[in-house]
């Protein structure tokens, strides 16, 4: 389950709210909560969070917002932009934040990345996942990385150390491992899990 940040927070609200004084803010409330100008904007964000399976509302009755406890737990980090699993590029800096349950959280500073391309598609990571990365600057041989090349591009490999030579591997048959010295590699996380937002067809 991934939330944007402010899906999350309208979120906290609505607890915050519905504790204090037993029954959930009108959309009005919301709106001025978090200075947004029209309610239709807070109506999105609560049919979003219906949708996900984490309020429930009647639509005949005002205040009738309610959450659904137990499966809206989760941590708010920071989504960095996108990763290429093909070739080398730069992320992309994104104001968002995504929700993951606790137990994915690294045990230091924890981001997620938008993967581009499917170099890594035999490890499951289809285009458009969203990798869960913890940040690290050493690796063991085997672990999905994100590797910054030359003081330049980024990109998202399985790693594999001989003497002061590092290897990343692709999961994708079609596609070339990159060869470069230890000097021209820098290793900035690694990859510890996995979300996919399912789209209709």
């Amino acid at each position: 389950m991934s939330l944007t940040r402010r899906q999350q927070e309208i979120l906290d609200y609505l607890k915050q709210h519905i504790g204090a004084f037993g029954y959930a803010p009108s959309l009005e409330e919301i709106a001025h909560h978090f200075h947004l100008s029209s309610v239709a904007t807070v109506h999105k964000h609560l049919s979003n969070l219906e949708r996900k399976g984490l309020i429930r509302r009647e639509w005949n009755r005002s205040r009738s917002v309610e959450v659904i406890e137990g499966d809206a737990e989760g941590h708010a980090v920071p989504l960095l932009g996108r990763i290429a699993a093909g070739r080398p590029i730069e992320p992309i800096e994104e104001a968002e934040a995504i929700s993951i349950p606790p137990d994915m959280l690294g045990r230091g500073r924890t981001y997620v990345l938008q993967v581009s391309g499917d170099s890594m598609v035999d490890e499951g990571i289809r285009d458009g996942d969203y990798v869960i990365v913890e940040e690290r600057r050493e690796a063991r041989n085997g672990e999905m990385v994100v590797a910054l090349l030359g003081g330049e591009g980024v990109t998202l490999k399985k790693y594999y150390r001989k003497g002061r030579r590092i290897r990343l591997e692709p999961a994708n048959p079609r596609m070339e491992p990159i060869t470069v010295d230890e000097e021209e590699i820098s290793v900035q996380g690694v990859v510890i899990g996995l979300l996919r937002k399912y789209r209709a067809p």
